[in-house]
């Protein structure tokens, strides 16, 4: 009986040392409230401000040309009217153009900066597990639902985007100075 109670002890020993611990984050939640994501969103919008002035600043210029042309059209000759409209029209395709390169980069940019935040959360999340212990730390989104239900003691959202903000104030200074890239002027 000594044996079976020694045997059932150790199993018992054995079983605690290898708990699972899991707890799980809402996703959504932690984009929303990270400080690099915040600033990463700001960097995006500002940057598509300056594109959008740049865009507004060539369309001036050809409005103008259209308007003068819609104004004096009838005092053109049918050969003077075809050339007027096909240099319009190259102007404006040319400019359709540019507009979809500053779009294209633009949206390329955001994709990036959006690859960036998730890796750095990845890689925060792998430490922040290991560091706390944790066998499995769950991503839960209204797109994914990967946790249908959790007790609420295992969400560790908040405490990870308080962490989250702590590193990312902790390393911005340093990454500040790297990362302050002009967008490419739209020509």
């Amino acid at each position: 009986m000594k044996k079976l109670a020694l045997v059932f002890s150790l199993m018992l020993l054995v079983a605690s040392c290898t708990q699972v611990k899991i707890a799980y984050v809402d996703v959504e939640e932690i984009l929303k409230e990270y400080d690099g994501a915040i600033q990463a969103e700001e960097e995006m919008k500002a940057q598509s401000q300056q594109i959008s002035q740049q865009l507004d600043q060539i369309a001036l210029p050809l409005q103008q040309k259209i308007q003068e042309y819609q104004q004096n059209k009838d005092n053109l000759s049918a050969s003077a009217r075809q050339k007027k409209e096909a240099e319009l029209m190259q102007e404006q395709q040319s400019f359709q153009q540019q507009q979809q390169m500053a779009q294209q980069q633009v949206q390329a940019e955001g994709q990036r900066m959006f690859e960036k935040i998730n890796t750095d959360i990845e890689e925060f999340l792998a430490d922040y597990g290991q560091s706390k212990g944790y066998t499995y730390i769950l991503g839960s989104s209204m797109q994914t639902k990967s946790v249908l239900y959790g007790e609420a003691s295992l969400n560790i959202t908040d405490e990870v985007i308080d962490a989250l903000n702590i590193n990312y104030e902790s390393e911005a200074p340093a990454e500040e100075t790297s990362t302050t890239e002009e967008p490419a002027p739209v020509n």
